[in-house]
């Protein structure tokens, strides 16, 4: 029974990929990215799911948990560890950007985890000049965050979790501009978790682990950079992520993980807006100046499509009613193509050393962001290395050669007294 529901789960999983990807290309949808306040708090920190594509919302236990799946800590092979990262960011474009993480936690017993984490990110040295171009000073902006992570075991198999965070992020050290006073940005954040680990599962004659997770990251208030009572406030990138993971153990030296996620932004996608008589007007979607939650909820039926022209003249077409025409199915699609895809393989050879590889799709209308990402890792005793490498599919990808360099202590080896494990 178990052995079929994983793979029906599995098959399910690639099915709806493949889904999500067919029959969405340029011609279908106009470009429409979805934009957050904060995107780094959604860079992945460490190096391990860093080589395989981002695909790490299902992999097992460590302190990089705190930020893949913070229900994950109470099957980590171990008690405690503590890890730091350090990646140099769009080298492409600049040699002065980085985020650096650090992250521990700690198992008080068979049902109850504790973590936290802290990341920072560095934006570099940047010059502010006025609007004749004449420079006002240097500044060096930074963003934090601080993560307090808890998780409760409900039984042998399943485990769910809950972060709380502080987000700060000064963008302009208070500079004025047109008059306006501008601040730092400020939220307080959670994230939610669930974690399923079967490590008595069996696909295709070879024992092994199953496990998969889902969580929603992100949510929280909308973040201010000025007092204006009318100013911009924007979304956190709040994001819902379903991954599984299979860890096939051939024998006593040889281990292959296979790991898939999906990943959506639980933020709302911004309408088709055509100047009307001097006013801005929606002519497809839904206003996207809502709250939070309700925000969330938008994200999955609020894709504005592609409104149909007059081919000759090239303007829109209206129905009867004054309604704008939207061509057939292509609300549908751009909601599809708002569906990442990250999928990594993981070998390791004696629990000393693993090779990763793994690809990461997003639409050509949603960012673009497509890359190969490829991977070692390194255990001696209490001490693992990882380092991670990023190729891009297109050229001129500011992500390109993208390198992750992770250190990670085990503190205390001897895991927590429970009925199931996941290997690492």
């Amino acid at each position: 029974m178990i052995k079929n529901w994983i793979y029906s789960t599995l098959v399910l999983t690639v099915t709806t990929s493949a889904f999500a990807q067919s029959g969405v290309t340029d011609d279908d949808l106009q470009l429409n990215t979805i934009t957050t306040a904060v995107p780094f708090v959604s860079i992945t920190p460490d190096s391990r799911a860093g080589g395989m594509a981002d695909a790490g919302t299902a992999l097992s236990g460590s302190s990089y948990s705190v930020y893949w799946n913070t229900a994950m800590l109470n099957f980590a092979e171990d008690r405690s560890d503590i890890s730091i990262s350090y990646t140099p960011w769009l080298r492409q474009l600049t040699n002065d950007i980085h985020l650096s993480y650090l992250s521990s936690y700690y198992q008080l017993d068979e049902r109850n985890s504790v973590g936290v984490a802290l990341r920072f990110f560095n934006l570099g040295e940047i010059t502010f000049t006025n609007a004749d171009a004449e420079i006002i000073r240097e500044d060096k902006p930074s963003e934090y965050e601080i993560t307090g992570a808890y998780a409760l075991k409900l039984s042998d198999k399943i485990s769910v979790g809950v972060n709380g965070k502080f987000i700060y992020s000064n963008l302009t050290g208070g500079l004025t501009v047109n008059g306006v006073d501008t601040k730092a940005g400020i939220a307080a954040a959670t994230d939610l978790s669930f974690a399923y680990v079967n490590d008595d599962a069996k696909i295709g004659g070879v024992k092994g682990t199953y496990s998969t997770g889902v969580t929603i990251n992100n949510i929280g208030n909308k973040i201010a950079y000025s007092n204006v009572s009318n100013g911009v406030r924007d979304f956190l990138p709040a994001n819902l992520k379903i991954g599984n993971a299979y860890q096939a153990n051939f024998d006593a030296y040889n281990k292959l993980t296979f790991s898939i996620d999906l990943q959506k932004l639980l933020v709302p996608t911004p309408p088709t807006i055509e100047i009307i008589d001097g006013d801005p007007v929606v002519i497809s979607g839904r206003n996207n100046n809502v709250g939070v939650i309700a925000g969330m909820l938008q994200s999955f039926y609020d894709a504005p499509g592609t409104v149909a022209k007059d081919e000759v003249s090239g303007e829109y077409l209206q129905n009867p009613d004054g309604s704008y025409q939207v061509v057939s199915g292509s609300k549908f699609k751009e909601e599809l193509s708002e569906i990442n895809i990250a999928t990594g393989l993981e070998y390791w050879y004696n629990n000393v050393f693993a090779v990763r590889g793994g690809f990461f799709y997003e639409s050509l209308n949603k960012g673009a962001r497509q890359f190969f990402n490829f991977g070692v890792g390194l255990k001696y005793n209490k001490f693992g290395v990882d380092i991670s490498y990023l190729a891009a599919v297109r050229r001129n990808n500011p992500l390109a050669n993208t390198l992750r360099f992770s250190l990670r202590f085990v503190i205390d080896g001897k895991g927590a007294t429970r009925g199931d494990s996941t290997p690492e």
